[in-house]
């Protein structure tokens, strides 16, 4: 399994409800399947990933995360899981409240634009960085929303997002001193864990 979508299997309980938004191929919710007995359901738009999650056994459905959550009732799930795709959705931060209106819990991960890599591209090349964790051109990218970690924890802040926990990685998905000292320039990642609106 990914590195990536094995820490967030790490933090999602046996027998849980999850929702998993643009799933893929269903990876992640197969695992959870069989290691943890949860109760899965992924949303996914592209049809070739559908189909490879009916043949895993992954319950999907086909739809598109622009058109909201409507269709889920408030808590109809423990944890609601959106994986690098935050910055490719129209209205992040709508996302983010119906994320926590039909889960209890969210776990977003996203690529971090202030990461040292990013800063020295545009620095000494003058344009925009294609890397690991930004593999895309500037004309081809399905990444609309680009932030850092500071961006996005000013946002939960503004929209009272509780932030329960949160850890940065490296481009590979590991952790290390510097990271967790300077996260918005040595993270590559983050893996942000959130609770409903504080009060």
């Amino acid at each position: 399994m990914r590195t990536d979508l094995a820490i967030i299997a790490d933090l999602i309980k046996p027998g849980a409800r999850v929702l998993d938004l643009g799933c893929g191929d269903g990876e992640l919710l197969a695992h959870l399947q069989e290691n943890k007995h949860v109760n899965g359901y992924g949303l996914e738009i592209d049809p070739t990933n559908i189909t490879t999650c009916i043949n895993k056994g992954v319950n999907v459905i086909e739809q598109n995360l622009d058109a909201g959550l409507q269709n889920f009732a408030d808590a109809s799930f423990d944890m609601v899981v959106m994986t690098e795709t935050l910055q490719s959705v129209k209205a992040p931060d709508r996302l983010l409240h119906e994320m926590l209106r039909i889960g209890q819990q969210c776990i977003v991960t996203f690529p971090n634009f202030a990461y040292w890599r990013c800063r020295a591209h545009l620095a000494l090349r003058g344009r925009m960085p294609v890397s690991t964790h930004l593999p895309h051109s500037w004309y081809n990218t399905p990444n609309i929303h680009l932030c850092t970690f500071k961006d996005f924890e000013r946002l939960c802040a503004e929209q009272n997002l509780n932030i329960i926990e949160r850890f940065m990685v490296d481009a590979g998905h590991s952790t290390r001193p510097l990271i967790n000292r300077f996260p918005n320039f040595f993270g590559a990642f983050a893996f942000y864990r959130l609770g409903k609106e504080t009060t």
